[in-house]
């Protein structure tokens, strides 16, 4: 089965905000993957990102963060950046922020 892939405005801004055009289309094609067998791809994540997946991207510094919605057949892209342990900048830091401040859904329990 083939998931359409949808990118969230704020993934789609972080992904602009990258200067390297290389690790820009890098990103790119590893989302574009994500169209096949995206519940194989990744690892679940767990607390308050609980139902959405992280995929290490371009060279395993970056961080592709999305939520898998199979009865629309649906990979939707939420956050993408570089894992920064221990700082605000984190992806996982911000895909937190993102949901706390309801600008992305919550998974369905």
């Amino acid at each position: 089965m083939r998931y359409r892939v949808t990118i969230t405005r704020s993934a789609l801004d972080m992904l602009r905000r990258i200067s390297d055009l290389r690790v820009r289309q890098r990103l790119r094609d590893r989302i574009s993957g994500l169209a096949e067998a995206p519940e194989t791809q990744g690892k679940p994540l767990t607390g308050e990102l609980r139902g959405y997946r992280s995929l290490r991207a371009v060279g395993r510094r970056y961080r592709i963060v999305y939520r898998v919605e199979r009865e629309e057949v649906v990979v939707l892209v939420v956050a993408l950046g570089i894992r920064r342990e221990g700082n605000r900048g984190d992806i996982y830091s911000l895909a937190r922020k993102l949901i706390r401040l309801r600008l992305l859904d919550p998974p369905e329990e």
